[in-house]
């Protein structure tokens, strides 16, 4: 079996590209194509095959969805490749890490985390009593732990995620690369879905978009000056309850976000729980949007980032930051935002990390970060939020 190459790098990720594109697909292409532009010919992708119905061992070992053949052939790869590094795109793959670093101890292994895997499934798990939800809470926790324990490199999206790392496991990340998307801004002027003004909150229906949106729904938009398209892959589901509000128009999913976006006054993000970082407001910069959003839904962005926007931390707060949008002359395309995305959250600086990260110079290598994992973890209940007045 040859040596491995310094040069020769393999990707390990779930990425589908028939998947829908949610904010996790969004961020495995884009780190895919960073790669790329990082290694070119020197880099292979290893799409890892989902189980169809995984067993609740293999979930408690840590091995969410996933067919446990998959880590022979993984690990069969990386000798194939002569690589000198893996990057596992997910710390839902942490089980993959260990039975890497057993067959190939030289080899650096880069474990990218989309967020703190624990704290979201916690979070879920809270909102949906299940013993899925409580299968899944436990295998992404296993699966997690590994990845910190045997990483050779860590990257976190944000400081908050990297210190929640370090309370839950003991070891915070190595790298910070924040979250950044392919550039969708068509060459030529989308045409707007409709005439009147609107406000626009984008997301899928998981716990924390639907807490969200529910929540603005009955406290915010009964009182806002402008009405609010939800779009969003599942969304469908509020029509029930609000779809005979004046002030409230379902759309679900569409084909394509653009116009959408394009078209709103700004993006409305009232999100109180979660981890990692929003994909909306980066989206929202990347089409020359403001955003009106909540602590959570800035979490991870540079001050500049919410300064360009509202933060409002309540219904009063959110309802006097539509008023103060609803009255100014704010372009349709606004460049100084866009430039926010193009600095921080775009391919191009995605890429510039990543040579930071896969290709150190010698005086910036990072020092090590991980320490011993002895006695109890923390205690998962420890991660939750207090709950928010009306969020029940």
């Amino acid at each position: 079996m040859p040596a491995p190459d310094p040069a020769s790098v393999l990707l390990v990720t779930l990425l589908d590209p028939d998947a829908p594109p949610g904010g996790r697909e969004l961020l495995c292409r884009l780190n895919a194509r960073a790669l790329m532009g990082v290694f070119d010919e020197s880099l292979t992708v290893h799409r890892l095959a989902r189980r169809s119905n995984p067993s609740l061992i293999h979930a408690v070992r840590g091995q969410p969805g996933l067919d446990p053949l998959e880590t022979a052939r993984v690990v069969a790869r990386v000798g194939e490749v002569a690589a000198g590094q893996v990057f596992v795109d997910g710390s839902s793959l942490g089980h993959l890490v260990a039975p890497i670093k057993r067959a190939f101890a030289q080899v650096r292994v880069v474990t990218f985390f989309h967020n703190v895997e624990a704290r979201f499934f916690l979070g879920a798990a809270r909102a949906k009593r299940t013993a899925l939800s409580l299968a899944l809470l436990a295998a992404n926790y296993a699966a997690e732990r590994k990845a910190v324990r045997h990483s050779d490199v860590i990257v976190c999206l944000s400081r908050r995620d990297s210190e929640t790392l370090r309370r839950l496991y003991g070891r915070g990340a190595d790298y910070l690369s924040p979250m950044a998307l392919d550039d969708a801004l068509p060459s030529r002027p989308a045409i707007a879905p409709c005439r009147e003004r609107y406000l626009l909150f984008v997301g899928g229906a998981f716990y924390a978009n639907r807490r969200g949106i529910e929540w603005f729904a009955r406290a915010v938009a009964p009182r806002s000056p402008l009405p609010t398209m939800i779009v969003g892959q599942g969304m469908e589901v509020l029509q029930r309850e609000f779809g005979s509000s004046p002030n409230i128009r379902i759309v679900g999913a569409v084909d394509d976000l653009a116009p959408w976006y394009l078209g709103a006054q700004c993006v409305v993000a009232p999100i109180f729980d979660g981890s990692g970082m929003k994909t909306k407001v980066a989206e929202a910069l990347m089409f020359g949007k403001r955003v009106i959003g909540t602590v959570e839904a800035f979490s991870g962005y540079a001050s500049d980032v919410v300064s360009a926007g509202w933060l409002a931390r309540d219904a009063p707060g959110f309802l006097a930051a539509i008023d103060d949008a609803a009255k100014a002359d704010l372009p349709a395309f606004d460049p100084a935002v866009r430039a926010l995305y193009d600095a921080s959250h775009s391919l191009a600086a995605a890429t510039r990390r990543m040579l930071e990260i896969m290709l150190p110079a010698p005086s910036n290598r990072p020092e090590p970060q991980r320490s011993p994992i002895t006695g109890p973890p923390a205690s998962l209940g420890s991660l939750a939020p207090a709950v928010r007045p009306g969020m029940r």
